[in-house]
């Protein structure tokens, strides 16, 4: 197996970009380590509806992105105190799903470090019943990725107000994250490390019953590959929020002007229908604005470009257009 230096790389999107192309790219007789940090960044399931994961609000506030990855399960936050570890390897017909495999050595290392972890359930990896690492899998058919999280040093009040999501009444065929208990494994060391000791000594642990591995480092052609892939894939809101399955939205709200009711069906990424309810006063029909919106992306800067030229007050009354626009979307 061979390790893979990411060259210090915390920009979530091209990490995951780089991972891909490990993946599909290089030599299928050999095995591969990579590990990475990411700035903070909410990591999407490849199933997901991201609008029911995150906070859109908050993570929009505070510069944190979001970037959708090739393997299913749940949404996770990443910062600067998670370390990702990952396992590229032939898929053998048995390996897929059998989280068991890859997680052994990991956990092997952390019980030498006087963690005592144990997998628990399908794919988490819990200390004293509180989870310091979920992990994940993607197969091309004939290679896969087996990658999880290590809950390091992880700020634990960002995770909670990064994942709480505000906008409610969504309904998708997403599959929806389950939040668990979550710890720091630097809360159960008995000897304090730092991220770059710990991620030494993890690198350490599992080449130890190996020969001494081999480091590589990508030649200037395949760092070009990886930012091609980042810029064609994992830089474009169409993979990161436009993948997610189909799904519609209720936003109901009560204004001076009387009560507002919507009903917003998303396909694909953009809105299909679009249909305004309510007890308001308006000169001038709804419709005409339902139309208007239907085909532009479910998204917060590109909905507000499509009613940058309309009076809202024509059709509703004495409302601000920032108030319509938070309830088509934004925090409830």
């Amino acid at each position: 197996m061979i390790f893979i230096d990411n060259e210090g790389h915390t920009d979530p999107k091209l990490n995951l970009a780089l991972e891909e192309h490990i993946l599909r790219h290089f030599d299928a007789s050999t095995d591969y380590l990579l590990f990475y940090i990411n700035a903070p960044s909410i990591i999407i399931g490849r199933n997901q509806n991201t609008l029911e994961e995150i906070n859109q609000e908050y993570i929009e506030a505070n510069n944190i992105h979001v970037v959708r990855r090739v393997s299913g399960g749940g949404a996770v936050y990443h910062d600067l105190g998670n370390l990702n570890f990952s396992f590229i390897t032939n898929h053998d017909g048995k390996s897929i799903s059998n989280f068991k495999k890859f997680t052994a050595p990991v956990i092997k290392v952390l019980n030498a470090m006087g963690v005592a972890a144990e997998l628990k359930g399908r794919n988490d990896i819990l200390v004293n019943e509180q989870k310091i690492s979920g992990t994940a899998q993607f197969s091309t058919g004939k290679r896969m990725i087996s990658h999880g999280t290590l809950l390091f040093n992880t700020d634990m009040s960002e995770v909670v107000k990064a994942l709480q999501v505000k906008m409610s009444k969504i309904q998708s065929k997403g599959h929806k994250s389950v939040r668990s208990r979550v710890a720091n494994i630097s809360d159960f060391l008995e000897t304090p490390l730092s991220m770059t000791d710990f991620k030494s000594e993890l690198l350490q642990g599992l080449y130890e019953a190996s020969e001494p591995f081999e480091t590589y480092r990508l030649t200037e052609a395949e760092w070009k590959a990886v930012y091609d892939l980042k810029a064609e894939k994992y830089d474009l809101w169409d993979w990161n929020y436009g993948r997610s399955p189909k799904f519609n939205i209720q936003r109901n709200k009560r204004f001076p002007i009387g009560e507002i009711d919507l009903r917003i069906f998303v396909e694909k990424g953009h809105i299909s229908d679009f249909k305004i309810f309510g007890d308001f006063f308006g000169r001038q029909p709804v419709s005409d604005l339902e139309n208007l919106l239907i085909g532009v992306p479910y998204d917060k800067h590109e909905i507000s470009k499509a009613l940058e030229s309309v009076a809202i007050e024509h059709y509703f009354g004495t409302l601000e257009k920032s108030d319509f626009l938070t309830l088509v979307y934004g925090n409830d």
